[in-house]
């Protein structure tokens, strides 16, 4: 039998189901066309899409300055990351320096939003697994992150804060002495999620073997991030092109080794998450510890309409999903000519049929939530 629209060859003992767009276990409105014998992947196909804004052609439509709120709504679950990755790159196409408290404070920004961003990430995949405490306490513990920036940005998810130029305010009276709190209160509850979750029996016998990602299949298809270190590849942009002062921390960059079965395995990309709660936990003592106290955050901000001069720039930085870059191309007007993104989550999509062909169905849930995915930068 062959399936005209779709132009797949169906055996007999095949047959078609549709994962999503509309399912809890596709982290947004994801389609999976799989081809099953019985509950074994023969063959999956993402279909995107559904969540489309266009929002590269709205920043086409916006001036430079305006466009940030639009770029807080890629990866909804790091709007600061993705805020800091476009104002770098505004910035250099411009040639705008900002003070060094801003490149603290925005550093402090991004980190407390790589724990909020992977918190979720773990939560939710232990709850797509049917582990249902884990994300609970990962919830608990990411309001308190939020918490901080709801007191500096008034938002709680979108926050429209990190400026071309500077930020939109400085941080309020009190503020790193809670940002402190948080950095003390934490950790302890890092070995509670190991004890509770991470060598689980159950956890590990479904993660563990499970949907392995090759190092050069990772590389090919252009996979970044925890993704990629999950494979064992140790690349992370803040350590190997760094920015906004990154190359003045100590930190480490977490990679797969195949503790508990294959490296690159589901379990991998999960416990790389898991270390690199730590790591970033280092990173904001040490950017607490040395941020200047002086310093005006809006002094670098154009005070008229910013009309960088013609030409083009592609800058990247290290979101907590991966590789995020952004391509502009000005011809000297207060609006960007073009602008395009290129997503770490449109690669890991990409990539998922050379992780979960011969599984199983119930394999292919573990599969795709270990891949950490944000459909509204995929389609963006």
């Amino acid at each position: 039998m062959k399936l005209q629209d779709d132009n797949i060859d169906l055996k007999s003992d095949e047959m078609i189901l549709n994962m999503g767009p509309q399912h809890p276990s596709t982290h947004g409105v994801l389609r999976l066309i799989l081809r099953t014998d019985g509950e074994v992947v023969n063959d999956v196909r993402p279909v995107i899409g559904y969540l489309h804004r266009c929002m590269e052609k709205h920043c086409e439509n916006v001036t430079y300055i305006t466009a940030v709120p639009y770029v807080d709504r890629l990866d909804y679950i790091a709007g600061m990351n993705n805020e800091l990755g476009y104002a770098l790159t505004v910035e250099k196409l411009a040639g705008i320096e900002v003070p060094e408290r801003v490149q603290y404070i925005r550093v402090i920004m991004a980190e407390l939003n790589r724990i909020a961003s992977h918190l979720i990430a773990i939560g939710t995949y232990a709850l797509d697994l049917g582990a249902v405490t884990l994300f609970l306490y990962t919830m608990r513990d990411r309001e308190r992150i939020i918490d901080l920036f709801e007191e500096v940005a008034g938002g709680r998810l979108l926050f429209n804060y990190i400026r071309v130029g500077g930020l939109a305010h400085d941080l309020t009276p009190g503020w790193v002495d809670k940002a402190n709190d948080f950095l003390e209160y934490f950790p302890p509850k890092i070995t509670e999620y190991n004890d509770l979750f991470t060598y689980q029996k159950i956890f590990i016998e479904r993660a563990a073997n499970v949907g392995v990602l090759h190092p050069d299949v990772a590389v090919s298809y252009g996979v970044t991030g925890p993704n990629l270190r999950g494979s064992g590849v140790a690349w992370d942009i803040r350590k190997d092109e760094p920015y906004s002062g990154y190359e003045k921390f100590d930190f480490e960059v977490p990679i797969g080794r195949g503790e508990m079965g294959t490296v690159g395995d589901c379990w991998d990309r999960y416990y790389v998450r898991l270390r690199e709660l730590e790591e970033s936990v280092k990173i904001l003592r040490q950017a607490i510890d040395q941020l200047p106290r002086e310093g005006d955050v809006q002094s670098a901000m154009p005070t008229k309409t910013l009309k960088p001069p013609k030409g083009d720039i592609y800058y990247r930085v290290e979101n907590p999903r991966g590789d995020l870059g952004f391509y502009i191309v000005s011809d000297g007007t207060p609006k960007p000519y073009r602008l395009k993104v290129r997503s770490p989550c449109f690669t890991a999509v990409s990539a998922i049929r050379e992780m979960a062909v011969g599984w199983m169905i119930a394999d292919l849930v573990a599969i795709l939530g270990s891949l950490d995915i944000v459909l509204g930068e995929v389609d963006r």
